[in-house]
């Protein structure tokens, strides 16, 4: 699954240690002591619990701070409050303009962090979420139980559903149902490669490279997902980059780094009840 060296690190705290003796059990990582980062050569980032939440840390000298899932604070709280509503090209791309007072089903493929999930979700959309990496789903679950503790953002993590599994595996499970039980949307945002050293590359985005790697099944997700979806299949790509699968999308909408490509299958307009 990974090309790092992953370690779980346990504080004696009161609670914590039993918390992080059983997650280390459940991902099959080792578990070490609290101790300082430059003590821990061995291993290349480590997962561990502060009042922050669940972070995962790079260990190397210099390495940038830990990288967890936070819809509270944060660029999340920013964006819910100043992002631009139904008017950020994300959610026009689902098409929340042409759903109404439809609740859209989303089903994220892709998850990684759950930002873009959370985006949709705090505009009104049910979300399902699927990430195929154990330690960032891990995190995900974290960064969930968090907001569903929170007052401001409890109501918008319960939209939100994280569903273990691979992404193809999954799909083909909920191809399987009647049509009216599919999800609306499948939205996918594929791991693409970055040149390591571009300073646009962020923490995050480095660290998910070394840890998951890219999608090379990514060309399957996209076949998989125009099976599944009701309505629309949703990419998220950068803005140079080919096609998925080589498919030319319905439309683009796009922006100055990234777009989204729109694959449509049928009229959202027309199934919402008049």
């Amino acid at each position: 699954m990974s090309g790092l060296k992953l370690a779980v690190m346990a504080s004696p705290a009161a609670g914590i240690y039993e918390r992080m003796s059983h997650l280390a059990h459940q991902l099959g990582l080792p578990l070490v002591d609290d101790q300082p980062l430059k003590m821990l050569d061995a291993f290349d980032a480590v997962l561990y619990e502060s009042e922050a939440g669940l972070g995962l840390q790079l260990t190397g000298k210099g390495a940038p701070g830990p990288v967890r899932v936070d819809f509270v604070g944060g660029s999340a709280a920013h964006r819910r409050r100043f992002g631009g509503g139904k008017g950020q090209d994300i959610a026009k791309a689902v098409g929340l303009a042409d759903a109404g007072t439809r609740q859209l089903h989303v089903l994220d493929a892709t998850a990684g962090l759950g930002r873009d999930a959370f985006v949709l979700a705090s505009l009104g959309c049910r979300m399902t979420l699927i990430e195929r990496s154990d330690v960032v789903q891990t995190l995900l679950i974290d960064g969930l139980r968090r907001a569903a503790d929170d007052s401001e953002v409890s109501a918008i993590a319960q939209k939100m559903t994280l569903a273990s599994g691979d992404a193809l595996d999954v799909m083909a499970a909920m191809a399987d149902k009647e049509m009216a039980d599919r999800p609306d949307v499948v939205y996918l945002d594929p791991m693409f490669p970055h040149r390591r050293k571009a300073a646009a590359v962020k923490k995050e985005m480095r660290l998910f490279q070394d840890l998951v790697g890219e999608d090379p099944d990514a060309d399957g997700l996209l076949t998989q997902a125009l099976a599944l979806a009701r309505f629309r299949v949703v990419v998220k790509r950068p803005r140079l980059a080919p096609d998925l699968a080589g498919k030319m999308p319905n439309y683009r909408l796009e922006g100055k780094s990234g777009r989204f490509d729109v694959y449509t299958l049928a009229s959202i307009r027309q199934a919402v009840p008049v």
